[in-house]
């Protein structure tokens, strides 16, 4: 998906993210085996949307009126955890291309592939324990499990027409928003928010992650390739049935996903698109994620810098407008 920065500027934010990009770096690259860290650097240098970075250094910031080195710390790990996540995609989806580089399953192979994206896994949760507190680490151990489930959750539901909207909302809190929200909370662990800000700003997290991933599926299947620049459609070629999809579909629809799943030539998912852009399906989906916006915002407490405070408040619906942008 096209780089987006849905934020107002800041200089301290300003100032902190190229700080988090030389981490993210030099933490991907930390192995003791040159080919890990040709591979792992790569994939991080391709960069990407940084949301989460954002996240990190606002929510301290908000908090402490600064972006303590630690809140730089915390970003690069979540950061790497998120790419390491991402390789580990890549080769379930049989992915050969990310933001215009070659996964890493395309250039060196799936069981590679596995170690890899586990190196950084690893590293992430290990930097935490040793320069943040156990308490970070343990917060994104505890994520990485709960993307892992989430992303069980949606392969046992792969290809099935009758996958509830309920189920895939789950998978989405675990997958996706379960990072959002250990951001926010290692923001306010790094700044030494009490425990009702770190819940709050957690909750604020959680909500975001979520309409991040309703509109990243919405534009999967109401972009186009030129704008996304990927195929659309994806997810419904690879079986995955999203939140979006399934509140949309109609009876003909279902049973052409149910009788034609796994075969589903390119005519007939450009077809079935075409067919679910005449529905409400934007404005239903952009309706939804307008509540879940406004419903993390009100998440948020008062907090101590107003300007942080601002760009937390304004980032959901910010990258909402971004989104429905890219709407065919």
């Amino acid at each position: 998906m096209s780089t987006v920065k849905p934020m107002p500027t800041m200089p301290a934010l300003a100032a902190a993210l190229p700080l988090v990009e030389d981490e993210v770096r030099r933490l991907a690259t930390s192995s003791s085996l040159p080919v890990v860290n040709a591979h792992a650097g790569r994939i991080t240098a391709a960069g990407g949307k940084r949301l989460r970075s954002i996240l990190v250094l606002a929510g301290s910031l908000a908090v402490a009126g600064s972006v303590p080195d630690k809140a730089i710390t915390a970003a690069a790990c979540v950061e790497l955890l998120h790419a390491g996540s991402l390789v580990h995609d890549d080769l379930m989806d049989g992915a050969t291309e990310r933001r215009g580089v070659r996964t890493v399953n395309a250039a060196w192979g799936d069981g590679p592939a596995v170690l890899v994206g586990d190196f950084m896994l690893a590293r992430a949760s290990q930097v935490a324990l040793d320069r943040i507190s156990p308490y970070a680490a343990s917060r994104l151990a505890e994520a990485v499990a709960a993307l892992v489930e989430g992303q069980v959750l949606e392969v046992l539901d792969l290809y099935d027409a009758h996958r509830s909207p309920d189920d895939a909302l789950r998978s989405i809190e675990l997958k996706t928003g379960a990072l959002f929200e250990v951001g926010c909370v290692l923001a306010a662990h790094c700044a030494d928010a009490d425990e009702a800000t770190t819940a709050a700003l957690g909750r604020y997290g959680a909500l975001f992650g979520v309409q991040f991933q309703v509109l990243d599926d919405l534009l999967d299947l109401a972009s186009t390739s030129r704008r996304l620049g990927k195929p659309v459609g994806n997810d419904i070629r690879q079986g995955v049935y999203t939140l979006p999809l399934l509140r949309a579909l109609d009876a003909d629809q279902r049973r052409l996903l149910e009788e034609r799943g796994r075969e589903l030539t390119d005519d007939e998912v450009a077809g079935l698109l075409a067919g679910l852009r005449r529905t409400s399906l934007v404005a239903d989906t952009l309706a939804h994620c307008t509540s879940l916006a406004a419903r993390a915002v009100r998440e948020l407490p008062d907090l101590p810098d107003p300007g942080a405070l601002g760009v937390l408040r304004e980032l959901p619906g910010a990258y909402l407008d971004w989104a429905a942008s890219q709407i065919a």
